[in-house]
């Protein structure tokens, strides 16, 4: 077998893999043997799941071959399967490096917008949020964990060597562009109630749950519009009425990224600062050739970030626009001052700090 016939057979191997594991992931079967904590049969682990014995059977034989699970083969009886706690780190809820989560997002995106990408390669279009149901509340699953895990404890502290924080427990007018569901926002609204925040974002069913959950935890300190943030530039309401901006992997999904960025610098007042978090990438493919997840990036790119982007005859960045590109976007809409800060918590976004001059007339 040549050297890429091997290749082949791996692609079609990890895929495969990949599904599965997906599906043991959401059904929480890796959580369920964890917790088993040894050796156990098909019908112990179906018990302690709450699941099918059949489906569960076919499952592992898949997590067996694939060497996720080990199988302990017993002539005289029933086999046993057994979750290595090496494995256990990276696969379940309660693993520190959680990387089990990630293996639903493909295919999801898959289920979501497969027609429509095979289309778009044919008419250039681009591809409506309303495609992705499914997909928006997973993004707010994995950013619910993400920030719950470091923001308030680790990124915020960090910002500007720890002066934001004294400023947001003193109080500031606080923005996030892109709030999504308001996961983020609401967890610095609760840290920090001396300061307020106004969370944008473009989608309807998005803000309404943003502030649906803001009510829940009886926040009196948020608001939320339905705001696209390319027409944010030059609106009075707005102008110079933030002290810290934020965005967290929220701009390279805008349609007229460059326009949003405009409207964030004509936000800020003086002396105000300004938090791009977006992945730490090469703006030319040939620089992301080492990246270790690379394939996996510009896949979730093609089937979401990019066709988003090119909704409203926008220009379709991509998750891996790169850093080069982001600076340069960053210059044209204004910012002089650009910190780029790589983040021991999250190996695999920047951290653009951007401030406005506090003299600004």
């Amino acid at each position: 077998m040549s050297d890429f016939a091997k290749r082949m057979t791996e692609i079609l191997n990890h895929g495969a893999l990949n599904l599965a594991m997906a599906i043991g992931y959401k059904n929480r079967i890796f959580d369920a043997l964890e917790d088993l904590g040894g050796p156990a049969t098909v019908a112990e682990i179906a018990s302690a799941a709450g699941l099918d014995s059949r489906y569960l059977q076919e499952w592992l034989g898949v997590m067996a071959t694939g060497r996720i699970v080990e199988i302990f083969n017993n002539p005289a009886g029933e086999d046993t399967y057994f979750l290595p706690p090496e494995h256990a780190s990276f696969l379940t809820r309660r693993a520190a490096a959680n990387l089990g989560v990630y293996t639903q997002e493909i295919p999801l995106l898959t289920a979501c917008a497969m027609e429509a990408v095979n289309g778009g390669f044919l008419t250039g279009a681009g591809i409506p949020f309303s495609r992705y149901p499914d997909f928006q509340g997973f993004m707010a699953e994995l950013s619910d964990a993400k920030h719950q895990e470091v923001l308030i404890d680790r990124f915020l502290p960090g910002v500007d060597q720890g002066r934001l924080l004294a400023r947001l427990k003193a109080g500031i007018r606080v923005c996030d562009l892109g709030c999504g569901h308001g996961v983020a926002m609401n967890l610095m609204a609760a840290a920090f109630p001396n300061s307020t925040f106004t969370g944008i974002d473009n989608h309807g069913e998005a803000i309404g749950r943003a502030a649906g959950a803001a009510c829940e935890m009886g926040l009196a300190n948020t608001v939320y519009r339905i705001l696209d943030a390319a027409t944010l530039h030059g609106k009075k309401e707005f102008g110079r009425s933030f002290d810290y901006i934020c965005a967290f992997d929220a701009i390279h999904d805008q349609s007229h990224p460059l326009e949003a960025l405009r409207g964030i610098r004509s936000m800020l007042a003086p002396g105000g600062m300004f938090s791009m978090i977006d992945i730490k990438a090469g703006s030319r493919q040939a620089d992301n050739l080492d990246h270790p997840l690379g394939p996996f990036l510009y896949t979730v790119s093609l089937m979401h970030c990019m066709p988003i982007g090119l909704n409203d005859h926008g220009v379709g960045l991509g998750m891996m626009w790169g850093r080069e590109k982001a600076e340069a976007l960053l210059r044209a809409a204004g910012f002089d001052h650009i910190e780029i800060n790589e983040m021991d918590h999250d190996p695999f976004n920047l951290h653009y700090l951007c401030k406005a001059p506090s003299g600004e007339a």
